[in-house]
């Protein structure tokens, strides 16, 4: 196992600057947690005192956490505003206390999948306040709950696929294998990075694309995307498709040992909602990823290339509570310019797109394609100063928008 590349010969000094969300990043680990520190207590309190029907609720703590909570958080306390400055960067860079709170997502990750699955297959849990064991809208409840801290997760495996350090690596892995999404490791990293921000980027999405249609898009172009780049790379080193050097079959061995283990421990009436759960996780990633380059895109130079991904190539958000959330995700723009660079030295940079809200609202929004275009359509168009046509448009609908879109900022038909 390596050492962390990362480090510096010589010492770094403690400078004078203090990051004033240093201890802000513990509530990271809320949602791994959550279910042992409010969902579990509210609910022992909700039956405790008769309130059974509201004794349910808290199966859903992982929806009201991601839809609710954090967009009305996000809209209490706002942008950040703070960018750590240049000379504590590499002092930055190298305390241990940020990397160890994103190692601390997963032992409670996995805690939160292990009980999830003993609650949803137990016959009863009396000690909980349902002799009967969970109704099947618990289960549900509680299933859509874990897959978000899941997809939460393939976040935090985000944060740590990105590094140097092969225990990081390793970690990322892990993470990922409960959502079963472990070829995303492959596919981020060598081909999300290399054509960001263009048509042939499966997750990338254009103007005129729904979040719907753009699932099915981005789910099955990454994982052919994620074949083809294994493929090429084991070819490189002369070995075989069933080589144990394959990252993507042995990412997916992972996720089906744990799957086995679970359902050997559990039964298998347990299987319908393991992968309910990793549904619910990936698909959480892949709405970030809908958000992310939402109609951006690079545009090709005299020599036929695309253009180097620059800041105005993804679209960023400062709000803190999201941020926070996500390991500073929303910085995106310093991500794809320093990928390697750790999530608490990300800095937002001036002349990048923004969104109107944090992440976690634009999600929502997401979901619903009409209230989706007439918020966001216009900031494509203004980015482009009026001009569509130099948009990542969807190729099916180009005539289309083309038409409804030419001439909006000249006409004042669209405001930034």
């Amino acid at each position: 196992m390596s050492t962390d590349a990362d480090t510096s010969a010589k010492p770094v000094t403690n400078p004078d600057w203090r990051d004033r969300k240093r201890y802000m990043w513990l509530w990271g680990l809320f949602a791994p947690t959550g279910l042992f520190t409010i969902g579990i207590p509210l609910i022992l309190a909700l039956n405790a005192i008769g309130w059974h029907r509201l004794a349910q609720v808290p199966f859903w703590l992982g929806p009201i956490l991601v839809y609710l909570l954090i967009p009305l958080a996000d809209i209490f306390f706002g942008p950040d505003g703070d960018n750590p400055p240049d000379e504590v960067m590499e002092y930055l860079e190298h305390d241990r206390y940020y990397r160890y709170l994103t190692y601390l997502y997963l032992p409670f990750q996995y805690a939160s999948l292990v009980m999830a699955c003993y609650l949803i297959t137990a016959d009863q849990v009396s000690w909980l306040g349902f002799d009967n064991g969970l109704h099947l809208v618990d289960k549900i409840g509680l299933a859509i709950t874990v897959g978000m801290l899941g997809g939460i997760g393939i976040n935090t495996a985000h944060e740590l696929g990105h590094k140097k350090v092969q225990l990081e690596r390793w970690l990322s892995r892990i993470a990922l294998a409960q959502s079963f999404y472990g070829h995303f490791y492959i596919e981020h990293n060598r081909g999300h990075h290399v054509r960001v921000a263009t048509p042939e980027d499966p997750a990338s999405s254009r103007v005129g694309e729904s979040f719907w249609a753009f699932w099915p898009r981005t789910v099955w172009g990454s994982l052919t995307s994620s074949l083809r780049l294994e493929k090429t790379r084991l070819a490189r080193l002369d070995k075989k498709w069933w080589s144990p050097k394959n990252e993507v079959l042995s990412a997916w061995l992972m996720s089906a040992a744990l799957y086995v283990v679970l359902v050997a421990i559990f039964g298998i009436e347990l299987l319908p909602y393991l992968v309910l759960q990793a549904v619910i996780g990936f698909s959480l990633l892949e709405a970030v990823n809908y958000l992310e380059h939402y109609g951006l895109v690079r545009q090709r130079t005299a020599s036929g290339r695309y253009e180097r991904p620059a800041p105005v190539h993804s679209w960023n958000s400062d709000h803190i509570v999201t941020n926070i959330f996500l390991y500073h995700l929303q910085r995106h723009s310093d991500h794809h310019a320093y990928p390697t660079r750790r999530y608490q030295t990300l800095r937002s940079w001036d002349g990048a797109p923004n969104l109107p809200s944090g992440y976690a609202s634009m999600i929502l929004l997401a979901y619903f394609p009409p209230l989706w275009r007439r918020v966001m359509d216009k900031r494509v168009l203004a980015h482009y100063h009026g001009d569509i046509t130099l948009a990542n448009i969807h190729p099916a609908k180009r005539d289309k928008v083309i038409a409804r879109y030419q001439g909006g900022v000249a006409t004042g038909e669209v405001q930034a």
